[in-house]
């Protein structure tokens, strides 16, 4: 099974591929440039490096949302138009459990933070339930917006070990450690923001399990309106 992993999400933007359980290769930046001018060039440049026939692969993954308003749009757009050209299905993966994938297996809550702005993060909380040889990743508190008082009182309540990581824990770095009275850790460099490559084996993981939409009908999760629509 190979799988390619977009994710324009947030602050970062990749790319992966995936295939049978080996990462093949990874584009990733963080870095003063909008998605529209990175995506694809990194895309190319991946595709090249690995000499990917795109035909070859069997779905693309994309993470879904929520986030940024722009960049879900473009990675929307990349993986739609790439599914409908090559006719192969896309694989919805929810930013927040893109990320908690990135800390795969550990014992403690998983709790992604992304900046929303005004106080407000995108937000849940996970655990990994062993299954056999794999962990299935459970959900504790489902992804919603937040107000991030609220939701560090909620991680508290608990009252068990957790992970913080996500562009939103540098911004409430000071309330996280002011208010979370349970024992928790930050994740670090290489784990604490968006990776296409989880996206790519979450995705081959729900491909897998039939979690497949057709091209055409995939749509983002933005979870609020837009401050322009509001």
């Amino acid at each position: 099974m190979k799988i390619l992993g977009l994710d324009s999400s947030g602050l970062v933007a990749g790319a992966a591929v995936v295939e049978d359980g080996i990462l093949l290769g990874e584009y990733t930046t963080n870095y003063k440039k909008t998605h529209s001018q990175t995506l694809l060039p990194m895309l190319e440049a991946l595709k090249n490096m690995i000499e990917l026939d795109l035909n070859t692969l069997d779905a693309i993954a994309v993470a879904s949302g929520p986030g940024s308003f722009t960049g879900l749009r473009i990675g929307s757009a990349t993986a739609k138009g790439l599914g409908l050209a090559l006719k192969k299905p896309l694989v919805e993966v929810p930013t927040l459990e893109g990320l908690a994938w990135n800390l795969w297996g550990t014992d403690r809550i998983v709790c992604p933070l992304m900046d929303a702005r005004r106080n407000q993060v995108y937000t849940a909380a996970y655990e990994f339930v062993p299954r056999g040889e794999e962990f299935e990743l459970k959900t504790v508190i489902p992804q919603s917006p937040a107000d991030i008082n609220d939701m560090l009182e909620k991680i508290n309540g608990l009252g068990r070990p957790v992970i913080f990581l996500g562009d939103g824990v540098p911004v409430y770095l000071d309330l996280i450690r002011k208010n979370v009275v349970v024992e928790y850790g930050i994740a670090p460099a290489g784990s604490n923001r968006q990776r296409a490559c989880s996206i790519a084996a979450l995705g081959a993981v729900y491909y897998a399990g039939g979690k497949a939409v057709d091209a055409a009908d995939h749509r983002p999760e933005y979870l609020r309106k837009s401050q322009a629509e509001a």
